[in-house]
Order: C-alpha cells, then structure tokens, then sequence
C-alpha cells in the first residue's frame, strides 16, 4: 500500500520516515518529493508498506504525531490524476490584420 506523508519539515531525510514506519511493518520504499529547481523538499513524501495492515496500523499510529517538530498527515496515496502540461509558449499566437513589412 502506498501512503502519502504530508506536512514535512523541510530537513526531514527519507530515513528519517523510513525509521519512523519501520515501526509498524517492513518498508518498501520512501521516497521524499523535491522541487527540480532548488532541490528543496515540497514538504511531502510517500512511503510504500507491502502489508496492507501494517499500512493501516502505521496510518492510524503517525496521522498527526510530530516528526522533526511538524505534525504529520498520514493517509492512503491516491492515484495520481493527470494534470495539463505546464509551462510553454501555450496555444496560436498569430498576428493578422495588415503586413507591416
């Protein structure tokens, strides 16, 4: 199962979460998002738990306790819904009217 962690301190490491769900069931992965232009965290992590109740039991127990002084949101990942491309110089543009050569 995957888990979306959110409301991360900004020094938070992926250990450091994988130390804290290690607690309640093995860790499959963590993996922190960073921001691709300054490096710096967004904040947010997921974290994969194969069982799927030690997920829950793990969501249950870190939902709202601290880590690194910050209060965890803990919950179950949602797929991830497609979103327009950002960025670009969009769509026509086009000058019309008259040539001004």
């Amino acid at each position: 199962m995957k888990l979306y962690v959110g409301n991360l301190s900004f020094s938070t490491q992926e250990q450091d979460l994988s130390d804290a769900f290690s607690a309640f069931g093995t860790v499959d992965s963590v993996n922190i998002i960073n921001d691709r232009e300054t490096g710096r965290s967004k904040g947010f992590g997921f974290v994969e738990m194969n069982d799927n109740q030690e997920a829950k039991t793990a969501i249950a127990e870190l939902d709202g306790k601290d880590l690194g002084g910050r209060n965890l949101k803990v919950s179950e990942a949602k797929p991830r819904e497609d979103r327009p491309a950002r960025g670009g110089f969009g769509g026509g543009g086009g000058g019309g009217g008259r040539n001004r050569w």
